[in-house]
């Protein structure tokens, strides 16, 4: 599973004089926690490239009663460019997990500077081709993996990220806890159990019962918002499906 990519973001791939005439194409604006940038359904057909911050992008299940979270997406990522490319309606929401600034542009000025600049070009291609495959691959570990294991999965690939990186991923190796809680000793994923749920298509109540049996065998702690990964050899075993 791979829920926040593996290549580097858009804009890290760029050369300077290509980043500042793509940035020149549109506006910088402020959205706060929460604001949805994109959303699923939408006729719109500009992209918003992130300049600080962090945004789930997800979709809506077949029976319209959960969502599910395909991606986590940082600075320097491009989004919403299968609209503008195709101007068919957008298909995925992208929401802020933060106060976000980002680059809008127009649809028009990102194809018209696509069709000048055919090494651009195929750095979107690339991009879309590998998000493609990372959903190919969600798929499949929706259909032959338990809970627990998509879960374990989801927090090692979280926690495992360097975050003193140029992209900052969302998690921090704290050194202090919660206000109401000891110190923390190991990685912390800072995401809501019910935003875990969504980025490996399950319910709030399986995970918070795969969380309980974590936190039993000592594998992980929780807090508000938080986990915090004790053991991380054995988390990543688990992911492996090796049961202890």
């Amino acid at each position: 599973m791979g829920l926040l990519g593996n290549e580097l973001a858009f804009a890290h791939t760029l050369t300077p004089q290509e980043r500042e005439s793509v940035m020149a194409l549109g506006h910088r604006k402020s959205y706060p926690a929460d604001a949805h940038l994109l959303t699923e359904g939408d006729r719109s057909s500009h992209v918003v490239i992130i300049i600080q911050g962090w945004v789930t992008v997800s979709v809506v299940t077949d029976r319209g009663a959960t969502r599910l979270i395909l991606g986590l997406r940082g600075p320097g990522e491009l989004l919403g460019e299968m609209a503008a490319l195709d101007q068919h309606p957008r298909s995925a929401t992208v929401r802020a997990l933060g106060p976000i600034e980002a680059q809008v542009i127009s649809g028009d000025a990102f194809r018209r500077f696509l069709a000048l600049h055919p090494r651009v070009s195929g750095l979107v291609i690339r991009q879309l081709t590998g998000r493609l495959r990372s959903a190919d691959q969600e798929r499949s570990a929706l259909a032959s993996l338990t809970v627990l294991q998509r879960l374990a999965g989801r927090l090692v690939e979280l926690s495992a990220v360097d975050p003193s990186g140029p992209s900052g991923r969302p998690y921090v190796p704290s050194a202090a806890g919660p206000s109401n809680g000891p110190a923390t000793a190991g990685p912390v994923v800072q995401l809501a159990q019910d935003e875990l749920a969504a980025t490996i298509g399950a319910t709030r109540e399986a995970v918070a019962k795969a969380l309980r049996l974590l936190r039993t065998q000592h594998i992980v702690r929780t807090g508000n918002r938080m986990v915090e990964i004790l053991d991380p050899a054995l988390l990543a075993l688990l992911a492996d499906g090796h049961q202890e």
